[in-house]
Formats: C-alpha cells, structure tokens, sequence
C-alpha cells in the first residue's frame, strides 16, 4: 500500500520518461490559504509545441516556474527533463531550459550590449563580467541575434531597445546554451500590431525547425498562437478547463468556459482569432 501523501507517478522509471520533457500529476500548489492551481495532469512530449491559455490570475505563470524549476509544489509529482523536483539539483537542471519572461527582462542591465545580453547565457549571469567566451559562443549568438531580426543591434546598448527587439532578444538569449526545453511567459506582451506579427512569424518559423526544443508559450491571447503550434491547455481558476490538440481544444465552448464568456474562435491560415459573441 502507498505511504501517505505518496503518488504512484514516484515510480516512473527511466524509461516511462524517455520521450517526456514536463510532466505534472495531481499537482497543487498553494500559498497561504490561497489555492494557485489544483488537480493538474499534464505531460509535454519531445516533439510537442504547447500553447497554455487562460485569464489573469488562472495559474499560468505558476504553472510555467514549475517547468522552469524555480517552483515545487504543494501536492503531487513533477518530472523536468527527466527529473523530480525535490530529488535533483534545480540549478543543474535549469541549464537545461530556455526561459524568457517579463521579470527576466527588468533584470537585465540597461548597459549591457544586446551581443553580451545573449552570451552571458552561456555562465547563467545577467551582466558580463570577467567570464571568458570562446569564438565559438559569440558566433552562436551572432547567430540567434540573425535568426530573430535584431543582429544589427549586437553593438547597442539593451536599454536603448524598442520592446519588440527586447523580446526578440531575450529568446535569443533563451536559446543560446541549445535548451532541451523553451519557455516563453507572454513573449507578445506590450507588442504593438507589426512588432507582434513579427514575432509571431519567427516563432513559427522556430515551432517549424524540427531541431528546435520542446516549447510551451503563455498567452492571453489567441491571436498570439504561432503556426506550427500543436497542443493547447487551458486554466481557469487555477484548474485545467482543457488540454490536448491546438484544433480539438481550442473550441467555442472551452475558450467560453475559459474566459467566462461566451466566446467564439476561428482558424484561418492556421492562425487564430475569438470574438465575443
């Protein structure tokens, strides 16, 4: 018989979790007297991009600082990459994740050049130092900073930057050390229209490179889905409303009950829109 409080994912060996890179079972977390999220089953694959959906307050941020294992749970059993959180070294482990989000931003310094921003990576500090970078690691990042649009910044300052080139810069930075696992926390946030749809594009073309890591994107949005996206998970009130494929998830009466209102969405071009009905 199980000991109490244990889950029967602590046995997963090895090789349940080979093609795994998240996965959650009856977790909860809580502060205080506040539930966070609750009763969340959900695994990401090798080969998957996720969306996850929901309203301010629904958990997903928790959700995404738990697969970035900056956040153990309350209850239940998480495995990154392979790993229990609470039976490994998280700093080890985050080597291995790509993240970018809002609060990482604001931590980097306002003089530091665009090209240092995304090598600096490489030694997990924000701000370059005394590290010493092989040739090798600067031409990556030339590299990363080509593939987002912004390599003619390399040489300014990360202060002088418009928002969209912040963002594109930061997920430059996300992939430098080749992460088995990107997380991207609202990378459209505060995007006008044209500085959104290019990003949304490079994403894409990202979610389309069949080399490129695992990844799950935190959104409000529907518009801000890239194409090549393929699963979906929903949160309300801290719980998942639904989880799955991008088409069979992101339905009329799972956004409604997402967003709690009646809601109506489209798929055109493989890209998404909701209207409120």
């Amino acid at each position: 018989m199980a000991a109490p409080g244990s889950h029967s994912e602590s046995f997963l060996t090895a090789d349940d979790l080979a093609d795994t890179v998240v996965r959650m079972d009856d977790v909860a977390v809580r502060r205080g007297a506040t539930t966070l999220l609750h009763d969340v089953d959900w695994t990401v694959e090798l080969d998957e991009r996720w969306v996850v959906l929901g309203p301010n307050g629904a958990g997903k941020t928790t959700l995404l600082r738990m697969a970035a294992a900056e956040l153990h749970p309350t209850t239940g059993v998480v495995h990154v990459l392979g790993e229990r959180l609470g039976r490994v070294d998280v700093f080890e482990l985050r080597t291995r994740i790509g993240l970018t989000s809002a609060a990482l931003g604001l931590r980097v310094p306002n003089d530091e050049t665009v090209r240092d921003v995304v090598v600096s990576a490489g030694y997990g500090v924000l701000g370059r130092w005394r590290e010493r970078y092989e040739a090798a690691d600067t031409d990556r990042a030339d590299h990363l900073l080509a593939a987002l649009g912004v390599s003619p910044l390399a040489g300014r300052e990360y202060g002088t930057l418009s928002e969209g080139e912040r963002k594109r810069t930061l997920i430059a930075r996300a992939l430098m050390t080749d992460p088995e696992l990107l997380l991207l926390d609202e990378p459209a946030a505060g995007l006008d229209l044209g500085g959104r749809e290019d990003l949304v594009a490079r994403l894409a073309a990202l979610a389309a490179d069949p080399e490129a890591p695992a990844s799950v994107l935190v959104t409000h949005h529907v518009e801000e889905i890239p194409v090549g996206y393929s699963h979906a998970l929903l949160l309300r009130e801290g719980g998942v409303v639904a989880a799955g494929l991008l088409d069979d998830v992101l339905t009329d009466e799972n956004l409604s009950a997402t967003f709690g209102m009646p809601l109506s969405v489209q798929k055109r071009r493989g890209r998404y829109t909701a209207w409120l009905r």
